[in-house]
C-alpha cells in the first residue's frame, strides 16, 4: 500500500464504509477501504457462545425493518429474518415476581416522547430531562430505558434530536447476525485491515491519507469514523477542520453494552421475554430471556451505569446481573448462570461508545458532520444521519449518500473530452 494511488479512499470498514465502497464499485470506480480493526463490521460485530450460536454483541435490531436496507441484503445472503416482535413492544413479555405495571410504564413512556416531540423547530431546544413529568413514579425507569436507545440519560439529550428520530415501530432480527451480515456484505471488497489512518493531509492537488502502514493518496476521501474519533482527533485532519471537530463533539457516543447469559432450566421463562432489574433507578439492568428461544439471556447496560461497570471489566457487568436477578428470583439464581459473551464498547479503542446522540443545542449537529468539505472530503456514518442516527441503517444511507456525492465530485474534476467541430 505504502505510495500507492487511487481514486477513493474510505476511513472506516463500518456499515457506512461498506456501502460506500460497494457503490463505488458498483460504478467501476477505484476505491480502497480502510480498517483499524482485524475485521469489517465496526459497532456491528456478530460474536459467539461456546457452542457456536452467533450473539450481537454490536447492533442487533433491523429497526423499521420493513424500509431498513439491511433486510433484502440479508434475505439475499439467504439469512434468517425473525419477525417475532420485541419484548418491549408486547405488554405481555414483561415478567417478574414482583408487581410491574407495564401497561402503566407504557402509557407514561408515550405520554413523554409524546412531549418531548411536541417542540417545534422554532422553539429552543431543551434537554429531553425537561419534559418527564415531576414526581411521576416512572421517571427513574423512563431514564434507564433512555441509557438503552441513547446510550446516554435523558438530561444530556436534545428533545429536538430526539424528536427528529424518525422509527416506524418495526423490528426484525437476523438469526445468523446482524453483524455477520454487515460484514459479509464487504467480503471482496478491496480492504486493508488492521491499519489506522493517522492523518488527512489536504494541502496538495491530491488528498494524502497517512496510516500506520504508509501512505495512500486519492482525488476523494470518505471519512466515516465514529463521531467521538473525530472528536478527539483535532489534528485528524491537516489543515485542521475546527468546525468538524466541534460538530463531532455536539454528537457525543452513549455508552450501551450488552452481556450474554447462559440459563440453566431456561424453560421456566416464556420465549422472548423481559424484566428489569430495578424500576426506581435508573442504573439499573434490562434482562432478555430467551432470546431466539436459545437458553440464555441479553442483558443491556447504558449510560453511567455502563461507563462504571466498564472500569470493572466483564466481572464487575456479570456480579451487577446476577445481584439484580436474584433480586428478582430468589438466592438460588446466581446457580443458574454464566457468562457467555461481553465487549466494553466505551473501552473500544476503535469507537469510545455505541452509537451517538445529540447534547441539548446541538442537534444541527449532525448536517454540519455530514457537510462535504473542498468537494473532496465527504463524511458518512450514524452520526451524519438526521434521522435515522444509531442505526447500521442510518450508517449505510449516509454511505450511499457519500459515495454518490464523490462520484459526482470525480465527474467534476475530469469532464469528458470536448470534440472537435465539425
Amino acid at each position: 500500500m505504502p505510495g500507492s494511488e487511487v481514486e477513493v479512499v474510505i476511513v472506516g470498514g463500518g456499515a457506512a464504509g461498506i456501502a460506500a465502497a460497494h457503490r463505488l464499485r458498483a460504478a467501476r470506480i477505484d476505491a480502497l477501504l480502510i480498517e483499524a480493526r482485524p475485521r469489517l463490521g465496526g459497532r456491528a460485530w456478530t460474536a459467539a457462545d461456546e457452542a457456536g450460536a452467533p450473539l450481537d454483541v454490536g447492533c442487533g435490531w433491523l429497526h423499521s425493518a420493513e424500509r431498513n436496507p439491511w433486510a433484502p441484503i440479508a434475505a439475499a445472503q439467504g439469512r434468517t429474518i425473525d419477525k417475532t416482535p420485541p419484548p418491549w413492544a408486547r405488554r405481555s413479555a414483561q415478567i417478574g415476581p414482583r408487581a410491574f405495571d407495564g401497561a402503566a410504564f407504557g402509557q407514561a413512556l408515550q405520554e413523554f416522547r409524546g412531549r418531548a416531540d411536541s417542540l417545534g423547530e422554532e422553539a429552543a431546544d431543551q434537554p429531553a430531562a425537561a419534559f418527564l413529568e415531576p414526581h411521576n413514579r416512572w421517571n427513574n425507569l423512563l431514564n434507564a430505558v433512555s441509557t438503552y436507545y441513547s446510550g446516554a440519560e435523558l438530561d444530556l439529550v436534545s428533545a429536538r434530536d430526539l424528536a427528529r428520530y424518525d422509527d416506524s415501530g418495526v423490528n426484525w432480527r437476523i438469526v445468523e447476525g446482524y453483524g455477520s451480515c454487515i460484514a459479509a456484505h464487504g467480503a471482496g471488497l478491496p480492504a486493508e485491515l488492521e491499519c489506522k489512518v493517522e492523518r488527512i493531509d489536504r494541502r496538495g492537488r491530491r488528498l494524502r491519507v497517512e496510516t500506520t502502514r504508509g501512505a495512500v493518496s486519492a482525488q476523494a476521501v470518505i471519512v466515516t469514523l465514529p463521531s467521538n474519533l473525530i472528536a478527539e482527533q483535532p489534528d485528524l485532519f491537516q489543515p485542521a477542520l475546527p468546525d468538524k471537530t466541534e460538530a463531532a463533539a455536539g454528537l457525543p457516543l452513549g455508552l450501551a453494552d450488552k452481556l450474554f447469559l447462559s440459563l440453566a432450566d431456561a424453560e421456566q421463562f416464556e420465549k422472548e421475554s423481559r424484566a428489569f432489574g430495578q424500576t426506581s433507578r435508573a442504573a439499573t439492568a434490562g434482562y432478555h430471556f430467551r432470546p431466539f428461544g436459545r437458553p440464555m439471556i441479553e442483558a443491556y447496560f447504558g449510560g453511567a451505569l455502563a461507563a462504571e461497570l466498564e472500569a470493572g471489566g466483564e466481572g464487575a457487568f456479570f456480579d451487577f446481573a446476577s445481584a439484580e436477578l436474584v433480586g428478582l428470583f430468589g438466592s438460588d439464581f446466581s446457580r443458574r448462570l454464566a457468562p457467555l459473551q461481553f465487549h466494553a464498547w466505551g473501552s473500544d479503542p476503535f469507537s469510545r461508545g455505541s452509537y451517538s446522540y445529540a447534547l441539548p443545542g446541538k442537534a444541527d449537529c449532525r448536517m454540519a458532520l455530514a457537510a462535504p468539505v473542498d468537494g473532496r472530503l465527504f463524511f458518512a456514518g450514524e452520526a451524519c444521519s438526521p434521522s435515522d442516527y444509531s442505526t447500521a441503517h442510518g450508517a449505510l444511507i449516509t454511505g450511499l449518500a457519500a459515495a454518490e456525492q464523490a462520484m459526482a465530485a470525480l465527474r467534476r474534476a475530469d469532464p469528458p473530452p470536448r470534440l472537435a467541430a465539425p
